[in-house]
Order: structure tokens, then sequence, then C-alpha cells
């Protein structure tokens, strides 16, 4: 290795057989400096092999099991060496962060920007405690539930409504292409600008794209992957697509789109039921219950809370 060479999160996850999480745990807690460029976190060779000899040093004389075999062994609410991570990308858990921090029962949350589904397989590995998801089965209509039966199979959780909030179309400010509905993304020639696979929005558009009959092929732009709704909002604001799939709130944020609403999607969070857990649960349930947290949510438009803290399935 060179002194030049600097790895991003997900090659320096590899390089030390660790869960990606892990790695910006050590980030934030001073263990392993780091830089951005961009968008992108980099570790340079040099802090990486620095670290890995502080931390030999440090199992010296001791055997002890890696991060993830020791992560993956103790249930994720009271997995030694990592904070309590909460997933998710709508500001809304942002807040609930911050709440979460004040009550006492959770310490300081990391929060981890992954995507639905890519949350409710970090949950079944035992890398996260609360999940946000959003993911419509296009086949009935339902919001999450189908998902999280199928990944969660053998856990005991609880799955909390959040919010209600809109989602649709990004399209260039007067929207010159008519795009009106589902059925536009069979245009020829249309460009579309994708999120990453794992995210909700990604789901919601591969199965509107299958009810259609629309293979995903045929779509100009498909594999343009962006890693949230800004991205793609500011992809079509740009002209470098037509349109683009997300929630309403991204698109006030970028300016130059305007947004088409096509669905009302269910955002609900999932804990799992563990002895560990059982008074954080009850003190996040206080938490989306209490007044200055709907009023604080309130303030940020585009939100329906009428059924936030309502307690939609359980094992």
């Amino acid at each position: 290795m060179t002194s030049d060479t600097s790895y991003t999160t997900e090659e320096v996850a590899k390089l030390l057989k660790i869960s990606k999480l892990t790695v910006y745990d050590l980030i934030k807690k001073g263990e392993l400096p780091s830089y951005k460029v961009g968008k992108q976190m980099r570790v340079d060779a040099s802090d990486l092999e620095a670290y890995k000899r502080k931390a030999k040093g440090k199992m010296s004389g001791s055997v002890q099991p890696s991060p993830d075999n020791a992560a993956r062994s103790i249930p994720a609410a009271s997995a030694a060496g990592r904070p309590f991570v909460i997933t998710g990308q709508d500001v809304s858990l942002d807040i609930l962060a911050n709440y979460l921090e004040k009550s006492g029962e959770f310490g300081r949350p990391l929060r981890s920007y992954a995507g639905s589904l890519d949350s409710l397989i970090a949950m079944y590995r035992g890398e996260a405690d609360i999940v946000s998801t959003h993911l419509l089965d296009g086949d009935t209509g339902e919001y999450n539930l189908p998902y999280i039966r199928k990944i969660l199979t053998g856990f005991s959780y609880i799955v909390v409504h959040l919010l209600v909030r809109n989602a649709g179309f990004y399209v260039r400010a007067g929207n010159p292409l008519k795009i009106e509905n589902w059925d536009d993304l069979g245009r020829p020639g249309l460009r579309i600008a994708n999120r990453e696979k794992g995210s909700g929005a990604r789901v919601l558009l591969d199965e509107q794209l299958r009810l259609r009959g629309i293979s995903p092929g045929a779509v100009a732009g498909y594999g343009d992957e962006q890693t949230n709704h800004i991205g793609v909002a500011g992809k079509v604001a740009s002209g470098d697509a037509d349109v683009g799939v997300g929630a309403e709130k991204a698109a006030a944020i970028v300016g130059q789109v305007d947004f088409i609403p096509l669905i009302r999607e269910r955002y609900d969070l999932v804990a799992l039921k563990t002895p560990e857990n059982e008074s954080r649960i009850a003190a996040l349930l206080s938490i989306l219950r209490s007044g200055a947290f709907r009023q604080e949510l309130g303030a940020i438009s585009g939100y329906d809370l009428s059924l936030t803290g309502t307690i939609l399935f359980e094992t």
C-alpha cells in the first residue's frame, strides 16, 4: 500500500471483515481517522494500518471474537462495542434520534442512512435496533408488513406507525413532457434517475414497472442510481433526467422541479422485542405519542401524523 492509497467505508469493512455500521462507529468515536470527498467518506491506508496495529496491541495475550461474530452473538439492543442504531433517511428520524437520546434509555443513538430493505436486513443481522421502512407490496397494495414478515421470520418484533407522506414523480418545472402517471414510464426515450437497490423508492418503482409489464432494461437511465431523494430530484432539475421517484419534501429543497403525487406511503418503525429492549420500546412509544414530538413533526409540511405511535403489528 502506498501513502496515497485511500479506501471507502465499504472497502474498509471488507478489509477488516466487519460491518459498514461498525466502520462508521469507529469513525464517529475518532478511532479511525477519515475525511470526506464529495459525498463519500475516505480512510487513508496509513491510518487504517495504524488502527490495525493498535487493535492488535489491545488483543495481545487474549483470544477475542471478531467484531462481526461478536455482534451476531449478542442481541442487537445490547451488542457490546456499538451504540444503539436507528436507520432511515427521513428528517423525522433525525428528530426522533434527538428525543431518544434525551430519554436516557438509548445512550447516544447512531444514525444510519440505509434504505428500507437494507435496514431490515441489518436488523436481521443484529446491526440495527430501530429500523424505518416504506416498502410497497404491489400485489396487495400493503406497505411494509409483507416484507417484515418475510425477513424477520423467527424474530419477535413490534411494528409502530410513524407517519404518512406523499411519494411520486419529480419532473422538470412546468412538466414540459406531461408526465402524469406510472404508465408514462413506458414511453420510449424517457430518461429516469433511479434510487439504489434496497431503498423504498426503488422498490416502489420496481413494483410499478412489474405491475405494468414494463421491462427495467427498456427504461433509459434505470441504472443511474442516486443514494437519496435529493440526488434524484437534482438530476431532474439539472436536465440529466426527465423523471425520478421520491418523497415530496426533496422537490421543495432542490427547487426547479415539480412534484406529482402518486401514492400515500406509510412510514413505519420496527424494533425487536427482547428483554433488553423492553424499557426502550416503552420509551419509544411514549416519545411517539407525546405532544412535544408530534408538535415538532407537525411543523414540517407534508406529514400525516394522525396515527403516529399506533402499534400496527407485533409478535
